[in-house]
């Protein structure tokens, strides 16, 4: 049995007067998507429970199989697991973003995209300036980046009650509210302060402003946690799989679950990721792997901009170039299952993840059509429902029925 999961990051949404009251799914032109719609079934999957915050490291855990009231710490560990950080018992991983914050406003959460290039001098910077023997900075990719607090001998000073919030929520939006809060917020809140003066006189930003291009003035701190504890995926599931994914998030999952993570040149985390290439690498990787799994955060960038017409138009690029070739490759096996989901929503109205059901498509060996036409939001609602959604997981891989982990 080969198992493909493909995974468009937050494209579930809301009716767009735009689209003329369609949700982007529904006017995204996606013949493959609605092809595996009708060939199988067509339902819903909550991914995030209410006690957890929205967001892809919850969604995406419990998309891949795992109860994430069970196993969630928290975003950064997972994307630390990415850069190959060991984190020790006392140890917290914090997640960095460079942004761009100007009269107490959040005016953009990725610093315009600011260039991985970029962003390792200002990191570097900020480690030479405020990193200690406690405290290191670590680059990634564009805006995402790192810090890692070791605890060593003794407990550090956040614990599960420290608030942050995603830098992501809080476009076009006064940041003074949104400042961390409870255990430890205070050494967080000084770092961030301090980051403003030192990234303010630095050599690439006085380039981006001299370019007409925004500046990084803060760097954003959220999303920490201790290391996660995760069973592997062949353990709970007895399938070996590999990831392909332009995000340290999905990485770091896939390293923790044991999976292989397939890089892929021209494969950005953006809209003009290389949808093709994806395609070709994940056709190349049926053969040698039980389960491939791609996923692409171009849908949910298009959201986090308020971009109803990228959206669709990402959409349309994952339905030709990925879901197309891998659905007319499995389809010709003696023994397969394609399955089609968002990891959470994102609505373009509000710019930002939220809880909520997610349409999901899944078809293949012992499935038998269950009457849906298209894939969307609207024909899945009409279909079995998986709540908790990690559930949907041992169902795809035909570890149990829908009657012993679908919701009624």
């Amino acid at each position: 049995m080969k198992f493909v999961i493909v995974i468009p990051d937050g494209c579930a949404d809301e009716p767009q007067a735009e689209l003329g009251g369609k949700t982007p799914l529904q006017a995204a032109r996606t013949p493959h998507m609605d092809a595996v719609a009708r060939a199988g079934i067509c339902g819903l999957a909550n991914h995030v429970p209410l006690a957890l915050p929205p967001g892809s490291d919850t969604a995406n855990l419990s998309l891949l199989g795992y109860d994430p009231i069970r196993y969630y710490t928290g975003r950064a560990p997972l994307e630390a697991a990415a850069q190959g950080i060991t984190l020790g018992p006392q140890d917290w991983a914090i997640r960095c973003n460079l942004v761009t914050i100007r009269d107490r406003i959040m005016v953009d959460f990725t610093a315009g995209h600011i260039s991985s290039a970029e962003g390792r001098s200002l990191i570097a910077a900020l480690q030479e300036e405020l990193g200690s023997d406690r405290l290191r900075f670590y680059p990634g990719v564009s805006y995402r980046n790192l810090a890692v607090y070791r605890g060593a001998d003794e407990a550090a000073p956040f614990s599960r009650d420290t608030q942050t919030t995603p830098p992501h929520d809080l476009m076009d939006r006064s940041v003074l509210d949104d400042f961390p809060r409870g255990p430890g917020s205070e050494l967080l809140t000084a770092w961030m302060s301090a980051s403003e003066s030192i990234l303010a006189r630095h050599p690439v930003n006085l380039e981006r402003q001299r370019s007409g291009k925004l500046p990084a003035t803060h760097a954003w701190l959220w999303g920490l946690g201790s290391a996660p504890r995760l069973p592997s995926f062949l353990d709970c599931y007895g399938v070996r799989g590999a990831m392909i994914t332009a995000v340290d998030l999905l990485r770091g999952l896939a390293c923790l679950l044991g999976w292989d993570r397939i890089e892929v040149p021209g494969a950005t985390g953006y809209l003009d990721t290389d949808y093709a290439a994806k395609g070709r690498y994940a056709l190349e990787a049926i053969e040698k792997y039980d389960l491939v799994c791609v996923h692409v955060e171009a849908t949910d960038e298009a959201s986090h901009q308020g971009q109803v017409r990228e959206k669709v138009q990402a959409l349309e690029e994952i339905d030709r170039h990925i879901v197309g070739p891998l659905w007319e490759a499995v389809s010709k096996l003696d023994q397969y299952r394609i399955l089609i989901s968002p990891d959470h929503p994102t609505p373009l109205r509000t710019k930002t993840h939220s809880h909520g059901l997610v349409p999901f498509a899944l078809s293949g060996t012992g499935l038998a059509a269950g009457g849906a036409a298209t894939y969307d939001e609207v024909a899945a609602a009409a279909g079995p429902r998986f709540d908790p959604g990690w559930r949907l997981m041992g169902y795809f891989l035909g570890k149990a029925s829908a009657e012993q982990t679908a919701a009624s």
